[in-house]
């Protein structure tokens, strides 16, 4: 057990040593001197006793106190890395235990803190809100991927202009950004209208002021909102309609009994007609509810050569390039369905057999099916309107089909989109992200 030993208590037994040295030279020198130089001369030698002591206490003590200031200047450094050995029990030994109680605190918040700033950049890295921080002078001095996507095509763009980014980017977004509020605005990507939600933001960062800049993509939510709006209204629709045609085709079977008894043609028909169009009218509304109530996905892993095949017996198409070996985890009775429609509206979009191609390549960490036709193509406002609940350009169409694949699409992480072929014709691209890899077993 170590025992304590204060500064007070080690320079009093010093002390004591010199008052008796002193004394005992004084003594021994009166026997051949006068009093007062034996006084003189055993204060001296109590003084060289009280020096040579203090010498070895404090060259001691001076090394501590050198290795305490080294240490306090590594950590005005940022240096924590620095200890220093304790070599007394007394005070200044109890100072350089807390010294280094401090360092080792101060190490471990700062791997904490690394951790934690990691643990940010990932986060602020793999999110789809692009994010970015501009100084006063308009310099970019951060941006996560998302924001590299969406101003440089994937360039870094740290240390470039803000301004001189923007010279690239689509007037929209220009005038969004030269603003000081939070607004809306559209983009036109790939001939597709894009919104964004952005939020700007002030503040000092060292004491000089910075701009951080925020955009949101909303295509997605504003779109699932609206499909979610008109899924309500269906549902209340159908209710309200079935509970009406219900008892209409009740009483319309009831009376082409009566009228079996009668004999009367006329009759028969009458009740004949509106019993065909109770039918019609339930068949139509079942077709609305099934958007409706569309199931979530069940995946599993897609048979490509079944799935091929699947498709050809039902809708004749020509397959470009080689079965794909890409592993997909979907629903396949819901992706069979999107390809099925994809199919038939190419071959109904007047296209001959032959030119209806079906490719499948990897794209972007997925898997991308494209359907081909040499048709009539797609006017601007089937381009814009082809996706959106109720619009069809089929004289008998309900304009579900295609709003049912972007469901079906979307529910699995992908996106599909519409647009013209060079030459003529029009183009469905369907992509589906592909499953993460399995954890290696060790």
């Amino acid at each position: 057990m170590r025992v304590r030993r204060s500064l007070e208590g080690r320079l009093l037994p010093a002390a004591g040593i010199v008052a008796l040295v002193a004394a005992a030279c004084t003594v021994l020198a009166a026997n051949w001197l006068a009093p007062w130089a034996a006084g003189l001369c055993g204060v001296l030698l109590g003084l060289l006793t009280g020096v040579w002591l203090v010498r070895n206490a404090v060259k001691r003590w001076h090394g501590t106190a050198i290795a305490l200031r080294d240490g306090i200047a590594s950590l005005r450094d940022r240096d924590f890395s620095v200890s220093i050995t304790r070599t007394s029990d007394d005070e200044l030994g109890e100072l350089v235990d807390a010294y280094n109680s401090l360092g080792a605190l101060l190490r471990r918040e700062r791997v904490d803190l690394y951790q934690r700033e990691l643990l940010l950049d990932t986060v602020i890295q793999t999110t789809p809100l692009a994010l970015v921080l501009e100084n006063a002078a308009g310099t970019v001095i951060y941006s996560n991927v998302a924001a590299r996507e969406l101003f440089g095509a994937g360039r870094k763009l740290e240390g470039l202009l803000l301004g001189a980014v923007l010279e690239r980017a689509p007037p929209p977004l220009r005038e969004a950004l030269a603003g000081a509020d939070d607004r809306l605005f559209t983009v036109e990507v790939g001939d597709e209208p894009q919104v964004y939600h952005l939020s700007q933001r002030r503040f000092l960062l060292n004491a000089q002021p910075h701009r951080l800049l925020l955009l949101k993509r909303l295509t997605r939510e504003l779109a699932a909102q609206e499909v979610a709006v008109w899924k309500k209204v269906i549902r209340v629709i159908a209710h309200e309609l079935n509970n009406s045609l219900a008892p209409i085709s009740s009483l319309a079977h009831s009376g082409r009994l009566l009228v079996a008894e009668a004999a009367d043609e006329r009759l028969d028909r009458v009740f004949s007609t509106i019993e065909g169009r109770a039918a019609h009218l339930a068949g139509f509304i079942d077709g609305y509810a099934r958007f409706a109530k569309l199931p979530k996905p069940r995946p599993a892993p897609l048979d490509w050569p079944a799935f091929l095949a699947r498709l050809q017996g039902v809708a004749p198409y020509t397959l470009r390039g080689e079965v794909p070996r890409q592993a997909l985890m979907v629903d396949g009775a819901q992706i069979e369905q999107v390809a099925i429609n994809l199919l038939k509206n190419a071959i109904e979009s007047g296209s001959s057999a032959a030119a209806v191609e079906l490719a499948i390549r990897s794209h972007r960490g997925g898997v991308l099916l494209e359907v081909l036709d040499r048709g009539t193509g797609l006017s601007g406002d089937a381009l814009a309107s082809a996706l959106l609940p109720f619009f069809s350009t089929k004289a008998s169409g309900t304009g579900l089909g295609l709003t049912i694949c972007r469901e079906i699409v979307e529910a699995h992480g992908g996106h599909l989109t519409l647009a013209n072929r060079e030459g003529g014709g029009a183009l469905a691209s369907v992509w589906l992200p592909a499953p993460p890899p399995a954890p290696s077993s060790r």
